[in-house]
């Protein structure tokens, strides 16, 4: 998320009653979480396994609960003993949620000859292109972005929390969003789709992709041009599919994969592993088709023989 306008280092620390450790940056001009990070931000950590990995990204600040670590780069750290809770209550005094009182929010931006059918909810700086049709009782969240020619369908709901969540004795603890979703031009989006907003960045459609009903599509994840994606697919955070990419019915694709360009992933397939671009899959986990139907041949004559050994 990139702020309106910087804030400095102390007034973070103050904010959070948490020590510095002085670095070169002075300032912060956005917050990220540590896989979206990138110049001027703060991003934090509370588990070894990303120390190395905060220290040594494009962040300006680290919201960390160790000094004891290697520190090259110089980074600024603000030292807390649990940069979850401190990060998260930087998020509700960054990006606050805003309750509405109408249904269309009065500073929503709504384009030329768009249509916004009864029933839909746009939230607070929401904004739409131009063209586009908006269907019955689709709600869309705050600072969603929606570009032109862009039609959604009954029931769709754009920009809910992502599913994020730290473990703790006592339960779960929700990590709070701040990002966004963006649509691009020439979208369609069928009727109860359910696509996430971003951690801390953004979930993006790319222009022309086609989705049918029944999809979700999780925080973070970027799906790129003039892909189809059929009815009950489910994508996973943080996930990149190409251009031009092709997902049948009931596909599950796990987080942190990238999808190549052209790719097709048959019906009922399960993509546990990131897949080369310009191939066909199916198969749970999804394998190229070829090489999965031959295996299927294989277990069926295995079990043909074995019955036919059978006393």
């Amino acid at each position: 998320m990139k702020l309106s306008q910087p804030i400095a280092t102390e007034r973070l620390a103050e904010l959070l009653a948490v020590s510095v450790i002085t670095g070169k940056a002075k300032q912060i001009t956005g917050i990220n979480e540590i896989h979206k990070v990138v110049a001027g931000d703060l991003t934090f950590t509370d588990h070894p396994k990303y120390y190395a990995k905060a220290l040594q990204s494009e962040a300006a600040v680290v919201l960390i609960n160790t000094t004891d670590l290697s520190n090259p780069l110089q980074k600024t750290l603000l030292l807390s003993d649990d940069p979850f809770r401190d990060y998260n209550t930087l998020v509700r005094n960054l990006s606050p949620t805003q309750f509405m009182s109408q249904a269309i929010n009065p500073n929503a931006q709504i384009g030329n000859n768009t249509i916004i059918q009864h029933g839909a909810v746009i939230g607070n700086q929401v904004q739409i292109g131009d063209n586009c049709l908006i269907y019955p009782n689709v709600v869309i969240y705050d600072g969603t972005i929606i570009g032109n020619d862009v039609t959604i369908h009954a029931n769709t709901t754009i920009g809910a929390d992502a599913y994020y969540y730290k473990r703790r004795p006592t339960g779960y603890d929700k990590l709070h969003s701040c990002g966004r979703v963006l649509i691009h031009d020439h979208v369609e989006i069928g009727a109860g789709c359910t696509i996430d907003k971003g951690v801390s960045g953004d979930t993006i459609i790319g222009y022309g992709t086609k989705m049918d009903n029944h999809v979700h599509i999780a925080h973070g994840v970027v799906v790129g041009e003039h892909c189809l994606i059929a009815a009950q697919v489910g994508i996973a955070g943080k996930t990149t599919i190409g251009n031009n990419v092709t997902l049948w019915g009931q596909v599950g694709v796990s987080k942190d994969l990238y999808i190549g360009d052209h790719a097709v992933v048959l019906a009922q397939s399960g993509v546990s592993k990131s897949l080369e671009g310009g191939k066909t899959y199916f198969g749970s986990p999804a394998e190229e088709a070829r090489g999965a139907w031959r295996h299927l041949v294989q277990l069926r004559q295995i079990a043909a023989w074995w019955s036919e050994k059978k006393p």
